[in-house]
């Protein structure tokens, strides 16, 4: 019997990927000077990622979690990946925080330095949780 949840991994999917584009054109704005642009698609980007969260820790407390299958090399770098991707996404919730708080303080020097660590870190974790959506969903989907 099919979860009432199984639409909710191609959403955090799309959540993923947006969160990816925003921090990418949040990048891309603050490059050309739109100040004005750049907090709103930051904000969205921090947004979309606290919707994800909260809708898969909420699944996961229900539902618990899927073995990936089979034993082989495929499952070995699906575990690596999501290892990498879980560590980073916990290490980068600090960053961003800081980064949030020191841009409404208007300490803009500092939260560069911050930004530039984090940006990097949360585009991987965006994107390879992509990547853990297709390889979980289309690479080797549930039976």
């Amino acid at each position: 019997m099919k979860s009432v949840f199984a639409f909710l991994p191609h959403v955090w999917a799309a959540l993923n990927l947006a969160t990816a584009v925003s921090l990418l054109a949040g990048f891309a704005a603050i490059r050309r000077g739109r100040r004005d642009l750049h907090p709103r698609l930051m904000l969205s980007a921090v947004l979309l990622g606290v919707v994800f969260l909260v809708s898969y820790v909420a699944q996961t407390w229900i539902e618990g979690h899927r073995r990936f299958p089979g034993d082989d090399w495929v499952r070995a770098l699906f575990l690596a990946i999501l290892a990498s991707h879980t560590l980073l996404a916990v290490a980068v919730v600090p960053l961003i925080l800081r980064a949030i708080h020191l841009a409404s303080r208007q300490r803009f020097a500092e939260h560069r330095r911050i930004a530039r660590v984090a940006l990097p870190i949360w585009l991987y974790v965006a994107f390879t949780g992509v990547v853990i959506y297709w390889m979980n969903n289309h690479l080797r989907p549930p039976a």
